[in-house]
């Protein structure tokens, strides 16, 4: 999708208000949205607003405000949605569906950002990656402590070894990444997917196979970030110390924040 497509479907009449409720706060159904949408029910819809949440959440947004499991009047399970929420679920569906591609441009029409519409997908999925990183480093760090990990720095340092070539420190030179600033903060989606990869199966191989001593899990770490550098290079052609630097995700996070303000308010009035 070009952004001649986008600017040509923004065109199309689509009145996304009309779909709206009032109960003190202007709210939308989950159940009328995935018809808005193009889904086939709220189940094989339940990922997209899982994925909302989960942006939320690393947003510091409150989830209660804008994502509320309701029961509907037949007596099955709903979901209240803010403007910012369907936005957020919007640009998380399935983009092979032409209704999303339509709601899509809405979204993008309304926020101002014509010329920046990938940066939008872009930056939720950001969002929600860096954030699933966050978590499995606090998991990875219980397992490898657990194993036998007295120096923590050493067996992070040894995955950015395997997967970089080079030591942390080196990465967050070669990139120019400000002092005591993580190089994840600045990675694009490709590049925070593959290290997501690699901490996640690091763990799952150290737990499989029930490595022990903080020399086995240096080595063990350093393994899997080789592994995956191999399939990136094999794939994509391009090394990930080759790939783009991407705008610091606190900027990202901020600019997200503020559509969430621009649509309170405009729902407010």
């Amino acid at each position: 999708m070009t952004i001649g497509d986008i600017k040509s479907l923004a065109t199309v009449p689509f009145d996304f208000d009309s779909f709206s409720k009032q109960n003190g706060d202007t709210y939308w159904l989950a159940s009328e949205l995935i018809d808005i949408l193009g889904y086939a029910n709220i189940t094989s819809f339940r990922k997209v607003i899982n994925k909302a949440m989960i942006v939320c959440t690393n947003l510091n947004i409150d989830l209660g405000n804008n994502i509320r499991q309701v029961i509907s009047k037949d007596g099955t399970h709903d979901y209240r949605l803010s403007r910012f929420a369907c936005y957020l679920c919007a640009m998380n569906a399935d983009v092979r569906k032409q209704k999303v591609s339509q709601i899509q441009a809405y979204f993008i029409a309304y926020t101002e950002a014509f010329s920046k519409w990938i940066e939008h997908e872009n930056a939720i999925e950001r969002v929600y990656i860096r954030g699933e990183i966050s978590e499995h480093e606090r998991q990875i760090s219980g397992v490898a402590k657990q194993h036998g990990v007295e120096i923590y720095a050493y067996f992070q340092n040894a995955g950015y070894m395997g997967l970089y070539n080079m030591s942390l420190n080196k990465l967050r030179d070669l990139k120019g990444i400000p002092d005591k600033r993580t190089p994840l903060d600045f990675m694009g989606t490709t590049e925070l997917a593959a290290n997501l990869f690699r901490i996640t199966q690091t763990e799952e191989r150290i737990k499989n196979q029930d490595i022990k001593g903080q020399a086995s899990l240096e080595r063990t770490a350093e393994e899997v970030g080789k592994d995956v550098r191999k399939i990136m290079v094999k794939n994509g052609g391009t090394a990930p110390e080759d790939l783009p630097v991407a705008p610091d995700i606190k900027s990202v996070k901020k600019q997200l924040k503020q559509t969430h303000k621009k649509m309170l308010k405009q729902d407010k009035k």
